[in-house]
């Protein structure tokens, strides 16, 4: 009887269970670990994403698979977990940002394109018929510099995680996908306030060898670094620079 009973919680997405848990979203979380890891890292100027894209057959195309993503020009996403998932909550964030820029004439800031996107996510855990997104996601830029009292102000870089159950954090460094704990561990030990962006890149790729057995390649790595130019995506030339860097070595 208690067997039927657990499997009935896990059917229902909207139900809670005795003990107060939504088995879906917990599943969700799972797939969320079984994803290729990703790393943001919050610098003094910058935001900088760095993904595992490692293929799964010699035969794959690496560059078709996309673990960081464009937004909006200024605003950038990494992704761990389902990648049609994934692609989904991307394309929204991309229309909420254009919806944003035809409203009110300028682009949207980091925190409410986050909160956006969380609370699409959150819907899809309390709307029967559905299933949660087997996706996490990292949400970053630099929001636009706005006067306050005459005088200008450098807004910071902001770095959100969003997980499966549609909770919006912001961090100043952290992972998402498999090895998470790790990655973590490591930039709670190495992270320190005032990192310039090529410091921070380096720790984000040093922060995401700690997921692998051997060390990324740049055949296998995202790099993308959001500033206050605008969305940087780097080609392999300088992914395997960066990698030499941060005392990886370089791509064979």
């Amino acid at each position: 009887m208690q067997s039927n009973d657990q499997r009935a919680y896990d059917r229902g997405v909207t139900v809670f269970s005795p003990d107060g848990r939504l088995y879906q979203v917990e599943y969700a979380r799972e797939a969320v670990k079984r994803g290729s890891p990703a790393v943001g890292v919050a610098t003094d100027d910058a935001v900088v994403f760095a993904a595992h894209a490692r293929p799964r057959s010699p035969l794959m195309e690496v560059d078709s698979i996309e673990k960081v993503h464009d937004l909006d020009g200024r605003l950038g996403v990494a992704t761990a977990g389902h990648v049609a998932d994934a692609r989904r909550l991307v394309d929204f964030g991309r229309q909420f940002a254009q919806r944003e820029r035809l409203r009110y004439g300028e682009p949207p800031g980091v925190e409410p394109l986050a909160k956006a996107v969380a609370d699409r996510i959150q819907e899809s855990t309390q709307t029967g018929g559905t299933r949660p997104f087997g996706a996490a996601l990292l949400v970053g830029g630099v929001p636009e510099a706005s006067p306050a009292a005459g005088e200008a102000t450098d807004p910071d870089p902001q770095l959100y995680e969003i997980d499966p159950s549609g909770t919006p954090t912001e961090w100043r460094a952290t992972a998402v996908g498999r090895g998470s704990d790790a990655v973590r561990d490591h930039l709670e030990a190495e992270y320190a306030a005032g990192l310039d962006t090529g410091a921070g890149v380096s720790l984000a790729l040093t922060a995401l060898a700690e997921s692998t057995e051997e060390s990324p390649t740049a055949e296998e790595v995202d790099v993308a670094v959001l500033d206050g130019d605008g969305f940087d995506a780097f080609d392999r030339d300088r992914r395997e620079a960066a990698l030499t860097d941060a005392g990886l070595g370089t791509a064979s």
